[in-house]
């Protein structure tokens, strides 16, 4: 005969985690130092989680595509027609305002703009959890985040990139949903959406948010009328038909997971693994609630869903389309402690420290090789070169351009958008007929109006390489010889014609 369960197991059974309260209460009466006190813990924290961002001039190629895209709207170039990218305008934008006020010379001013970036977001989930929980998960809350928020490959943690810039908009987005404040939740999504399109999927969570409260229709006329209000803007600074096609038609072809099932799902759990491993502090917290309790908070869970599909939505898995999932990790962990014991939250912070520790260390000592062959590739077409010449990288390190301080000769910066490589995209659907569509004759009519001094095939055997893509081949050998090799890379330079 089976025992019944004992009443304390029965009551352990029946916890639920905290949901939101209705109204966080401060006493006004008294000061409250809280956040004099922990504002400078948490901009000290987030300088030190960023400190590896300065080692290097620049961390990933997302990071030179800005740059050069900086540089090229400040010549006169206009997103969408002859500045072009995959990517919402907001983060281009917010280079090329930052190139114009501090020069294009460094990405100092933006690694410092991440930083406080990365402090915001912490910033806000401390708001949330506070409200729901109190001043201790707060902090919690807003120290687990940073804690975990370098917690990937540095190349995706510390780059000054989309991720990172479209993260505080998130967390807005949802600190505005949970005030009841539709107009502004809804301008933070849309703001989420211009750094990079999959920010849109914080709208899930908020609208279950406005659902929840049974708010009415102005309500969600207030939330559509500020989301719609900002894209509907940016479309119109930019050009409308280009911003649909660059931001959410065009990428078609890229989105398909055709051809390199085995590499991008390998990728894929790694990264998994190593947020699991940077986010070891909290994620058994979590899963122990969920084992013993029933969950609230939905509109969490919601917020990670969501994060979840849109790191699934393309299929490539890269490391940084996880930071997406910090936010609502960091607040599921601190809500899951707050029905452990006291000293699991110790536990979680001192876990959490150690492994943010270790990817600190893996940011300050690891070698960077692709951009020591950038820089090398650079400098030998600075040498070929004068300042006013246009130059030819084909490859996927765009950085190039920035370090050798050479304009580009087409608005296609790398030979992705040329020939749908990406992120090692090895099987059928690479080559020029998989290009963005309507690519090759602009690209053509580039080379053959403004002709490269120099061009630099830096595909290394890759799917991409001019041997097997027709077009490029052809205008290399009719214009260009080759006169030098550099790790793998060929410099060609141009051959002038002789008339007869």
């Amino acid at each position: 005969m089976v025992a019944p369960p004992s009443a304390s197991l029965r009551s352990v059974r029946n916890l639920r985690v905290p949901g939101p309260r209705k109204e966080y209460v401060a006493d006004r009466g008294v000061r409250n130092p809280y956040w004099a006190r922990l504002l400078p813990l948490l901009a000290a924290l987030a300088c030190v989680t960023r400190l590896p961002s300065l080692r290097w001039p620049l961390w990933n190629p997302d990071e030179g595509y800005l740059a050069v895209q900086a540089r090229m709207l400040a010549h006169g170039g206009e997103l969408y027609t002859t500045v072009v990218d995959r990517k919402p305008p907001l983060v281009p934008w917010l280079y090329a305002g930052t190139f114009a006020l501090f020069g294009d010379g460094s990405l100092l001013p933006l690694k410092v703009l991440a930083a406080a970036a990365q402090l915001l977001t912490a910033v806000l989930l401390v708001s949330l959890a506070r409200r729901r929980w109190g001043d201790g998960a707060g902090r919690t809350a807003g120290v687990l985040y940073l804690l975990i928020s370098i917690g990937l490959n540095p190349e995706d943690a510390q780059a000054a990139a989309f991720e990172v810039f479209m993260l505080p908009c998130t967390a807005a987005a949802m600190w505005c949903a949970d005030r009841r404040r539709w107009g502004a939740a809804g301008a933070a999504v849309a703001c989420a959406f211009l750094a990079k399109q999959t920010g849109g999927a914080v709208l899930l969570p908020v609208a279950w948010l406005l659902w929840r409260d049974g708010a009415p229709r102005r309500d969600a006329g207030r939330l559509a009328a500020g989301l719609g209000g900002p894209v509907l803007a940016a479309a119109l600074l930019t050009t409308p038909t280009g911003f649909v096609f660059w931001t959410v038609t065009g990428s078609g072809a890229y989105a398909s997971f055709t051809g390199s099932e085995l590499h991008v799902l390998g990728r894929g759990l790694v990264n998994a693994a190593v947020l699991a491993a940077a986010c070891a502090g909290i994620v058994a917290p979590v899963l122990r609630v969920l084992r013993i309790a029933r969950t609230g908070a939905a509109e969490l869970w919601l917020w990670l869903a969501s994060s979840v599909a849109a790191v699934l939505l393309g299929f490539h898995f890269f490391g940084h389309y996880y930071l997406q999932l910090m936010p609502p990790l960091a607040l599921l962990g601190v809500a899951a402690l707050q029905i452990l014991p006291r000293e699991r939250t110790v536990r979680a912070i001192v876990v959490s420290g150690c492994g943010c520790a270790v990817f600190l260390a893996w940011g300050l000592l690891a070698p960077r090789p692709e951009l020591a062959h950038a820089a090398r590739l650079a400098e030998t077409v600075r040498a070929r070169t004068a300042p006013d010449d246009r130059v030819l990288f084909w490859g996927m390190h765009p950085e190039a351009y920035w370090l050798a301080d050479r304009a580009p000769a087409s608005r296609f910066l790398t030979a992705g958008l040329l020939t749908n490589y990406s992120g090692g995209r090895n099987g059928p659907q690479v080559g020029e007929k998989y290009a963005v569509e309507g690519a090759w004759p602009v690209f053509r009519e580039e080379l053959r109006s403004h002709p490269p001094a120099v061009v630099v095939d830096d595909s290394r055997g890759k799917p991409f390489a001019p041997e097997r893509v027709p077009s490029l081949r052809r205008i290399l050998a009719v214009g260009y010889e080759p006169v030098a090799r550099t790790e793998g890379a060929v410099v060609y330079v141009r051959v002038p014609r002789v008339v007869p």
